[in-house]
């Protein structure tokens, strides 16, 4: 049996909020109504939004130095699934989880499946991961997987490749994610050229494997683990490679793996425009590829890049539905509440996007307006959408203060129980 959130206790604890809620929900109502704004049209869109749980992520992260396991964490992907549906329980707006393989292989994914729906739960994008050499594994990754010089260690990343669509076909999931940490830690140790020539060769048998009604996400990342260069470094070389596969090609975008001070939020408008942006992994960082928890540091700049995606749609741009995912480590916090937390930072930036008054947006750019262009996006990001948010989690039956509720439900020492530690958490990183 699977250890869930009590509605009764959700439903209780909502009643202590509600009248709060209400006035709240009014007040912002009202203030809205002041610019034609239909406060009730905003709430169904946050309703209606979702973004996926990372499977990985509901494990304790590590550093390259220590891992400090968590009480009752999940050890493979069955109480994954249980944890994440805790989090939708309470969140209402992350019904999606992206696997990642061989970490959450099994051997029956039809039962994974009936378990999933049992949950309420749904399958996002596939992971595969060839960054890492598996127990038993006849040929090495350690100098790269698509892009290997190796023949026979191109063809094992490729059939894992192949493999997992045909494991997401079985989860109903319609896309693949691709990332590798191929590349080079020294200068000349790799042909820079024939390096990409190799990968672009695999990806186009990985891409031959896709069924008509799916996408292939290409994710790139500046470094690590290699440290000089790395074979999708950039944006530049994922759409590139994305451009050179094919339409289901697309690329995704990692907050984290880009350079400091790149302007993500334009890289998101270019890939729309040329109607490759497949999705997201939403985080936040401080140094580099930190996987900290979303909106934790640059809060305007998420709200910035959901600017773009919410004037995608106001424009009906043609070839628009990327996936949105949350990517992150948690090493010292729950990583259910970081996830609940993330997930509830991501849907403010996307409210406050639709705040955006597009039509005075538009005018002062063409007039130049610099300073009224920019106030006119501030004043959308610094309108308090809070009670929008708890008032669509619990109109879809979730908590009106998530966190709290989680804790008050003594979840986590209920399954420390059942899961007693190992050290491992079932995700494969340290």
């Amino acid at each position: 049996m699977t250890q869930r959130i009590d509605k009764s206790l959700i439903s209780d604890e909502n009643a202590h909020l509600l009248s709060e809620l209400n006035e709240d929900y009014q007040a912002l109502g009202n203030k809205l109504a002041r610019n034609d704004i239909n406060i009730e049209d905003i709430t169904e869109k946050a309703q209606a939004f979702q973004i996926a749980v990372p499977s990985w992520g509901t494990g304790t992260g590590g550093t390259r130095f220590a891992r400090f396991p968590g009480e009752g964490e999940p050890r493979n992907i069955w109480e994954k699934l249980e944890d994440s549906a805790v989090i939708n329980d309470l969140s209402q707006c992350t019904e999606r989880v992206s696997p990642h393989f061989p970490w959450d292989k099994v051997d029956d994914f039809t039962e994974l499946k009936q378990f999933s729906d049992e949950l309420n739960l749904s399958w996002d994008s596939i992971n595969s991961n060839t960054f890492q050499d598996q127990p038993g594994q006849e040929h090495s990754f350690k100098y790269g997987s698509l892009s290997n010089t190796s023949a026979e260690s191109r063809d094992l990343a490729i059939a894992h490749n192949l493999d997992c669509i045909e494991w997401g076909k079985a989860l109903g999931s319609k896309t693949l994610t691709v990332w590798v940490g191929d590349g080079s830690n020294h200068p000349g140790q790799q042909h820079f050229q024939s390096a990409f020539e190799r990968y672009l060769e695999s990806m186009k048998t990985i891409y031959a494997g896709l069924p008509s009604d799916w996408e292939l996400h290409i994710e790139h990342k500046m470094f690590e683990p290699a440290f000089y260069s790395t074979i999708i470094q950039d944006w530049g070389s994922n759409i590139l490679a994305a451009m050179e596969l094919g339409p289901q090609a697309k690329s995704l975008v990692d907050l984290g793996h880009h350079a400091p001070n790149v302007n993500i939020e334009m890289i998101v408008s270019r890939l729309i425009q040329f109607k490759k942006l497949g999705g997201f992994h939403f985080n936040d960082s401080k140094y580099g590829d930190d996987d900290l928890d979303s909106g934790s540091l640059h809060p305007y700049q998420q709200f910035l890049i959901f600017n773009e995606l919410v004037d995608a749609q106001y424009r009906n741009q043609e070839g628009f539905n990327p996936n949105y995912m949350l990517d992150q480590s948690h090493n010292v916090t729950d990583p259910i509440e970081s996830l609940m937390n993330s997930a509830a930072s991501v849907q403010r930036s996307f409210v406050s996007a639709l705040l955006v008054d597009r039509e005075k947006l538009s005018q002062y750019q063409q007039d130049n307006d610099a300073l009224m262009a920019s106030n006119t996006l501030k004043n959308a990001f610094n309108t308090d959408v809070s009670p929008i948010l708890a008032m669509a989690r619990l109109r879809k039956g979730g908590a009106i203060d998530p966190i709290a509720t989680y804790r008050k439900a003594n979840y986590r020492s209920a399954v420390a129980v059942k899961r007693p530690s190992s050290g491992g958490n079932g995700s494969g990183i340290v």
